[in-house]
C-alpha cells in the first residue's frame, strides 16, 4: 500500500503530470454530461424497462462507455470505431500497401488513424440506423417523419465522433489511452447503479450469495492482473562482430511473450457475432407475419445470454478469435528474420526456420492458457448468475478485464513519464 500513496503523492507534486492529470478529469467531466443528454423523441422509461427485462442491450451498453441506457446524444458509444479499427487492424495484414504505411512512425501512423476515421463514418451511420430499427419494433422510439430520421442518425453519429474527439484529446494532452480511459469511466459509472438495483432485490436468501460473489469479484480481478502481467521470457544472444576498429554484439536480451497476447479484441470479436441472432431474433419477433415472429421468438430463446447455446458459442468463439488475432499481431517468421539479421540465437536452437518453429511452438503452448481465460472471463457473469441467483452482475468478465487492463496500462504511463523526467533532471 505504501508504495502506491508514494507513487501517487510524487504524481501530483510533479506540476507536469498534474496538470495531464487535470486535463484527463475535465474531459472525463464533459464524457458524463454528454452521457446524459438524451436524444429527443426516446422514451427513457421504456428504454430502461427493457434494458431490465433484456440481457443483449446490457451487453450493448457495456461497449458504448454507460451512454445507451440513457439513449444520450453519445448512445452508439465507440463501437463504430472499435469495429473500424478492427477491420483496419486486418486491412493492415492483408494489404503489403498498408502494412508498409503502418511501419512508418509518424506519417504513416497518422495516415491509418484518417483512414480509420474515414471508415467510423459509414459503419456508425448503419448502426444508427439498425439501432433505430431495434428500438422502434420495441416501442422505444415512435415513428419518425424523414427529417427527423436524419436528424436522429446525424445526432447519434455526431455523439460518436465528438466521443472520438474526447479520447483523441486525452491520449494527446492527457494521461493514458483516451479511447481505453473513457470505456473505464463508463463501465466503472454503471457500478454504483446496479449495486443499488441488486441491493434493493436482493432477499435475505441472497445476502450470502452477495458475499460468495464479493469473494469472486476480488479472485478475478487478481486472476485478470495476474495474467495480463504473465510474460514467457524467451533469451535471446547476440554474437561478437568485429567492424573495423570497433567490436558489436556479445550482449544478451530476452523477448517477451505475453500470456495474453491479443488483450480484450477476441472477446469483442466474438460477440459481434454471437448477439447477432439475438438481434435479428428481436427485430423478427416484432414484425407482423406470424411464421416470421415464431422465427424471432425461437432465436431470442435460443441465444439468451443465460442460456447453454450462447455461451457455448461465446467460449469457443472467443478461443477462436485469440487464437486468429494473436496470428496476426504476432509472427514467427518476422521475429525470427530479425534475430537472425541482428546476428541473434536463441540458446540450443539454430537460426531462420528452427527459430521460428520454436517460437511458434512456445506461441501456441501459451495461446492456449490465453484462450481459455479469456473464454472463461466471456461467460463468467452467466455462470455467476446460474451460481448465485444474481441477475444483476456488478461487472461482467469482460468489465473486469477492461478495467484491470486500463488501470494498469495508465499506471505504466504515469510511471514511465516520471522516470523520464528523472532521467532528464539526470543528464541535465
Amino acid at each position: 500500500m505504501k508504495p502506491i500513496i508514494e507513487k501517487l503523492r510524487l504524481m501530483v507534486s510533479d506540476k507536469e503530470i498534474f496538470r495531464k492529470l487535470k486535463f484527463t478529469f475535465l474531459i472525463i467531466l464533459l464524457f458524463r454530461i454528454f452521457a446524459f443528454l438524451p436524444v429527443p423523441s426516446v422514451d427513457l422509461e421504456a428504454m430502461r424497462q427493457l434494458f431490465s427485462q433484456n440481457q443483449f442491450f446490457a451487453l450493448l451498453d457495456i461497449f458504448s462507455g454507460g451512454t445507451l441506457i440513457n439513449f444520450s446524444v453519445m448512445a452508439l458509444g465507440l463501437a463504430p470505431y472499435i469495429n473500424a479499427s478492427i477491420i483496419m487492424q486486418l486491412l493492415t495484414s492483408v494489404i503489403p500497401s498498408l502494412e508498409e504505411l503502418a511501419k512508418e512512425p509518424g506519417f504513416g501512423r497518422v495516415k491509418i488513424n484518417q483512414y480509420t476515421r474515414f471508415l467510423t463514418l459509414p459503419i456508425a451511420i448503419v448502426q444508427g440506423i439498425g439501432m433505430f430499427i431495434l428500438l422502434n419494433k420495441q416501442g422505444v422510439i415512435p415513428h419518425l417523419s424523414f427529417l427527423e430520421f436524419l436528424t436522429f442518425i446525424a445526432t447519434i453519429t455526431a455523439g460518436t465522433f465528438i466521443l472520438m474527439w474526447f479520447g483523441e484529446l486525452i491520449s494527446e494532452y492527457g494521461l493514458g489511452n483516451g479511447i481505453s480511459l473513457l470505456i473505464f469511466v463508463g463501465i466503472v459509472a454503471r457500478i454504483p447503479v446496479v449495486f443499488l438495483q441488486t441491493v434493493l432485490t436482493t432477499t435475505s436468501e441472497l445476502i450470502i450469495n452477495m458475499a460468495v460473489l464479493t469473494t469472486l469479484a476480488g479472485l478475478v480481478v487478481y486472476g485478470v492482473v495476474y495474467i495480463n502481467e504473465s510474460v514467457r521470457k524467451v533469451p535471446i544472444y547476440y554474437a561478437r562482430r568485429v567492424r573495423g576498429n570497433k567490436m558489436f554484439g556479445g550482449a544478451s536480451n530476452f523477448l517477451p511473450l505475453r500470456l495474453n497476447q491479443a488483450g480484450v479484441i477476441p472477446i469483442i470479436f466474438a460477440i459481434s457475432f454471437v448477439l447477432f441472432p439475438q438481434m435479428i431474433g428481436n427485430f423478427l419477433s416484432q414484425v407482423d407475419n406470424s411464421t416470421l415472429a415464431g422465427i424471432g421468438r425461437s432465436l431470442t430463446g435460443i441465444f439468451n445470454p443465460l442460456g447453454i447455446i450462447y455461451n457455448g458459442l461465446y467460449f469457443i468463439l472467443v478461443v477462436a478469435f485469440t487464437f486468429f488475432y494473436t496470428a496476426i499481431v504476432f509472427s514467427p517468421d518476422k521475429i525470427a528474420e530479425e534475430i537472425q539479421k541482428n546476428g541473434g540465437f536463441i540458446p540450443g536452437i539454430r537460426p531462420g526456420e528452427a527459430t521460428k518453429n520454436y517460437l511458434k511452438y512456445i506461441l501456441y503452448r501459451i495461446t492456449v492458457v490465453g484462450a481459455f481465460f479469456l473464454g472463461g472471463i466471456a461467460i463468467l457473469p452467466s455462470i455467476i448468475s446460474a451460481a448465485t441467483g444474481i441477475t444483476q452482475v456488478l461487472v461482467g468478465g469482460t468489465g473486469v478485464l477492461i478495467v484491470v487492463s486500463v488501470v494498469l496500462e495508465t499506471f505504466k504511463t504515469i510511471e514511465a513519464q516520471m522516470a523520464m523526467k528523472r532521467y532528464d533532471k539526470f543528464l541535465n
